[in-house]
């Protein structure tokens, strides 16, 4: 092993932090795999390396036997004793069998085995990285688009936008640049594999945590969001202390706080209410913007019956059932709505 070497793997050591004994051990082996893959006259081999003169030797070991059967692994009594008389059998005999041309060889696979770590090193620097990001927000820069993924640059490695996990609202153009929910990490081996989302309604609530202060230092909290990616949400938000308007603190003044997320999102509709311990108010406080006469609770089946005026009805359902859909999803809890003239006809009240 060259003095190259040796500065080499003394540079690794130092600056990707990679212990010494590790890259040691991966050297020894790759001697030993390209010792076997060479020659065979020994089968169970070792490797006697000094880092500190790049010197190696290949010891093979043989059990001493009264008759040898295997040749590569056993020794016979007295030809163990002619180089020293105190072998018995059974014992161990150790020989230098390194080859005159395994320099070259051993130097390369030496280096190949580096090599190796350093790629093994650097993949598991940046899964421990990215692993740590799980559940969290982060700027990135589109790379390219294929017909499986949009690739995000996250910077020294691509993180994969599925379609499941693209706005149906959004087109996704190379350099520019992309905020995204990390949404899963894997190691493989080609290393780690960061899965992304534009989807996912803690995308939204991370958003809020980077834009409102109050929700990033804990005064005001978010409770529930319930999301229908590119087209609406709701998010439910509560404050402990009665003097802090918990929606007015995520809509900012002027709606300048609530408008940031809303032109990250795409055009993205948010409805921000009032999360409440009473399923009566919380739901009807989820059915923002439409007015609700009453909330018929049945606790045993969390369900509800919501009565709204009649000319309500319509905005309370929202098209295509979105507003009472995501309602549902945002308190946990299933609605039916029902307009004041049909609950009448069937005998609901308005309690």
């Amino acid at each position: 092993m060259n003095q190259e070497l040796i500065n080499a793997v003394e540079f690794i050591h130092k600056e990707k932090n990679i212990p010494m004994e590790v890259l040691v051990d991966a050297i020894e082996a790759a001697l030993i795999t390209a010792y076997k893959k060479n020659y065979t006259e020994h089968k169970n081999v070792s490797i006697d390396l000094n880092m500190e003169s790049g010197a190696y030797r290949v010891i093979s070991r043989k059990d001493v036997v009264a008759e040898v059967e295997d040749p590569t692994a056993e020794i016979d009594l007295l030809t163990a004793q002619n180089y020293n008389p105190a072998y018995e059998i059974g014992d161990p005999f150790d020989e230098d069998v390194t080859p005159q041309d395994f320099n070259r060889v051993g130097a390369q696979a030496a280096k190949q085995a580096v090599m190796q770590r350093i790629r093994d090193a650097e993949r598991g620097i940046l899964y421990d990285e990215f692993i740590n990001k799980e559940d969290e927000v982060l700027t990135g820069l589109i790379d390219r688009v294929d017909h499986r993924f949009v690739y995000v640059q996250l910077g020294k490695t691509d993180a994969v936008l599925a379609e499941s996990e693209r706005m149906p609202n959004e087109s996704y153009i190379p350099n520019e640049r992309i905020k995204v929910y990390v949404n899963k990490v894997e190691q493989t081996t080609k290393g780690p594999q960061i899965f992304v989302s534009r989807t996912h309604p803690n995308l939204l609530k991370r958003l809020f945590e980077e834009e409102v202060p109050e929700i990033f230092d804990g005064t005001v909290e978010v409770m529930s969001v319930a999301r229908e990616a590119g087209e609406r949400s709701k998010i439910s938000v509560f404050a402990k202390n009665e003097d802090v308007d918990a929606v007015g603190s995520c809509v900012g003044a002027r709606g300048a706080r609530v408008e940031a997320i809303v032109d990250e999102l795409n055009g993205e509709k948010i409805d921000i209410v009032l999360w409440d311990e009473d399923p009566k108010v919380f739901v009807r406080n989820a059915l923002s913007p439409s007015q609700v006469v009453s909330v018929n609770v049945d606790e045993e089946n969390k369900s509800t019956v919501v009565v709204v005026p009649d000319h309500q009805l319509s905005l309370a359902i929202g098209k295509k059932g979105q507003n009472a859909r995501l309602a549902a999803k945002l308190t946990g809890w299933k609605i039916d709505i029902k307009s004041e003239t049909d609950a009448k006809e069937s005998g609901i009240s308005n309690d």
